[in-house]
Order: structure tokens, then C-alpha cells, then sequence
């Protein structure tokens, strides 16, 4: 295993350490489990974001957004329909 030395700031590693005791863990393990997702993660990921974010791009755009619900069952699937299976 190899050591990784990062500079940051001191408050925020200062919060960044009390939020991770208060959920039971510790910066280290945190930075290491998100870097292992990072470089593990595929292409499927991406894709699935990059369609999330069309989502929700359409739905700030959506003309007639009415009562906080701007997609319809078809908005919805529409993307989803392309996905490789």
C-alpha cells in the first residue's frame, strides 16, 4: 500500500474529522474508500449520471411544470429505454 500526502485546509479537515467520528469512521478511511470508487468505477456510472442530470435539466426547463411534478411516466423511461442491457 502506498502513503498519499494531500494539502487542505485546516477547518476543513477540522470539520471533515468531526463529521466523520460522528458517523463512526475517520478522514483516512473516507478519502480511501471514496478513491477506491473513483477508480473503480465504469462507464456505466457515468452514463447513469449523465442521464440524471438530463432529468433534471429537463425538469428545471420544462414548460408547464405544475404542482412540483415536472415529468411524466414517459419522460421518465424515455432515457432508460436506451440503456444497454
Amino acid at each position: 500500500m502506498t502513503n498519499l500526502t494531500i494539502a487542505i485546509d485546516e477547518d476543513v479537515l477540522r470539520r471533515a474529522r468531526i463529521r466523520a467520528l460522528e458517523e463512526g469512521s475517520s478522514v483516512h478511511a473516507l478519502l480511501r474508500e471514496f478513491l477506491v470508487a473513483y477508480a473503480t468505477s465504469s462507464d456505466r456510472v457515468t452514463r447513469d449520471r449523465a442521464v440524471l442530470r438530463r432529468l433534471m435539466d429537463r425538469a428545471r426547463t420544462k414548460p408547464g411544470n405544475s404542482g412540483g411534478h415536472p415529468w411524466t411516466r414517459e419522460d421518465l423511461y424515455e432515457d432508460r429505454l436506451s440503456w444497454p442491457r
